[in-house]
């Protein structure tokens, strides 16, 4: 058995590891509920870009949910096993953040490595379905959504719809036309009538701006999320190093 004085300097370090490590808790739980409003966000704000790409949905935003609510589970779980004193929980709760750490280090390199290809793809995505538009399919009703939200039209200008086969049958799409506009089809068949009832500014360049401005967070969150998951790494290891020393002193 140890003398009173060793244990009375161990309690301290432990009741302030403790402190520290809910601190941490309570912080990587608010990071996870981050991460999970940023993935609603995505799915309701950015799901228009991703269809671009895609004939389905994209499933990003859904990781960032799930990846979220699982952040807030496993912090509630760090609260609970630093009070409850438990080095084993303690070490479940060190791996897991060791986990989340590689995921998320990860996906921050993976996010700022594959920007720029990113953009190229959405680019010529976003081309392709201006010039099969068509109303009916997913990629026609995200260049619609992508109009009407940014203010633009077409690629790069509003004339990039005079060379599709809708504008020969239907002129420039409504999506296109000015808010608070009365936009007849007469006049959108025209584009020198149209000129002042459409967004003149194409698409292309406010879309890729907007994409990579929200991956550029997105990297930014994931790498700063990351290397903070060290902290209650090292947190978790010294405090379950400790209650452990202290329960074999005691023996």
């Amino acid at each position: 058995m140890s003398p009173p004085s060793r244990r009375l300097q161990t309690k301290p370090v432990i009741t302030c590891l403790k402190t520290f490590l809910i601190s941490y808790s309570l912080i990587f739980w608010f990071t996870g509920v981050i991460l999970l409003a940023v993935g609603v966000w995505g799915k309701v704000s950015l799901e228009a870009y991703f269809q671009l790409a895609s004939e389905k949905s994209t499933n990003a935003p859904y990781v960032l949910i799930g990846t979220g609510a699982i952040i807030i589970i496993f912090g509630l779980f760090g609260c609970f096993a630093t009070c409850r004193g438990s080095p084993w929980m303690l070490k479940l709760y060190a791996m897991f953040l060791v986990l989340v750490f590689i995921a998320e280090f990860v996906a921050g390199i993976s996010g700022f490595l594959f920007r720029h290809e990113i953009k190229a793809v959405l680019g010529d995505a976003y081309k392709d379905a201006v010039t099969n538009y068509n109303t009916t399919d997913p990629k026609s009703s995200a260049v619609d959504n992508i109009q009407k939200t940014l203010h633009c039209c077409g690629v790069d200008i509003y004339t990039d719809w005079n060379t599709t086969k809708y504008f020969k049958d239907q002129g420039i799409p409504d999506s296109c036309c000015k808010e608070n506009t009365v936009c007849a089809v007469e006049d959108l068949k025209d584009l020198d009538r149209a000129h002042n009832l459409v967004y003149n500014t194409g698409c292309f360049s406010k879309v890729t701006t907007l994409m990579e401005s929200n991956l550029g967070i997105i990297a930014g969150m994931s790498f700063g999320i990351a290397f903070f998951q060290l902290i209650g790494v090292f947190l978790a290891c010294c405090l379950s190093r400790y209650i452990t020393n202290n329960q074999y002193e005691m023996v």
